[in-house]
């Protein structure tokens, strides 16, 4: 018999050079983006928002903050369970993680940076609220293709957009070497996210698999350079007791780390 051939997850191309709002390309683009959540639950964007240069920033600025002592980390406690730190769990051996609340305010950033830097981070503090405030951009352009797309676009600008919050989790997975001999383990268990959209963004290091529709395999996610893989969360559809399906308000994650599981394999 012979095998059969995963499908990869749609690559679409949203950088700012690409797009013209209302031009044929953006219809295109924006039937894309439906058919694609719709589908797979996720795609690959391309988006140049986040510049080489920012997104070394970003990930530098990660590696400073995982490089804290674990007593420092744990004092990121929030409201909303797993949005906190994780880490040392036994279940999840190789999976870190912080939240930032609010990540494209000035206010967020600076309340976290505090917590985390008593006597300050200026330049921690620069890279997340830049880095943050242009992909809650690529939000803003997945979402009005979305909601054009199907016809709620004034509604969700009235009633929902100005809800929207943005939590950045920098998260850090361990080689599995360094944890244990197997040559491929999960970094995180499979599962859904519980907020409303995800941007995962990732340091050129593979591992991120996302569940076929019908349940029978996963999908490998390979990362073009430049790309975030945007994942309809929970919250993003509701039932309006009729069978159809509504947005829902709620809070939008960016990860620097649909069904998906994350796995490390051994150098």
């Amino acid at each position: 018999m012979g095998s059969i051939t995963k499908p990869k997850l749609p690559v679409i191309d949203l950088s700012s050079t690409t797009l013209n709002i209302n031009s044929p390309s953006w219809v295109t683009k924006r039937d894309e983006v439906r058919r694609a959540l719709e589908e797979y639950g996720c795609f690959i964007a391309l988006f140049d928002g986040v510049s080489p240069e920012l997104r070394n920033a970003m990930f530098l600025a990660s590696q400073e903050l995982f490089d804290l002592p674990t007593e420092v980390k744990v004092l990121n406690v929030l409201d909303t369970p797993y949005n906190g730190y994780i880490g040392q769990q036994p279940m999840v051996p190789l999976y870190e993680s912080l939240g930032i609340e609010d990540a494209n305010t000035t206010q967020g950033v600076e309340s976290f940076t505090k917590l985390m830097w008593p006597s300050g981070n200026q330049s921690f503090s620069e890279s997340v609220l830049m880095y943050s405030k242009s992909v809650a951009e690529l939000d803003k352009i997945v979402m009005k293709m979305v909601t054009e797309s199907y016809g709620i676009e004034e509604e969700y600008e009235s009633s929902i957009r100005g809800w929207t919050s943005y939590l950045l989790k920098p998260t850090k997975y361990l080689r599995a070497d360094q944890a244990a001999g197997d040559d491929k383990m999960l970094g995180i268990l499979p599962h859904t996210d519980k907020c409303f959209m995800t941007y995962l963004h990732q340091d050129e290091v593979n591992g991120l698999e996302i569940l076929a529709k019908n349940g029978d395999y996963w999908i490998d996610v390979e990362y073009p350079p430049s790309s975030f893989v945007v994942m309809a969360a929970d919250a993003f559809m509701g039932d309006d007791g009729r069978g159809e399906r509504q947005i829902c308000a709620g809070v939008i994650c960016i990860y620097q780390g649909s069904d998906h599981r994350g796995t490390s394999t051994a150098h």
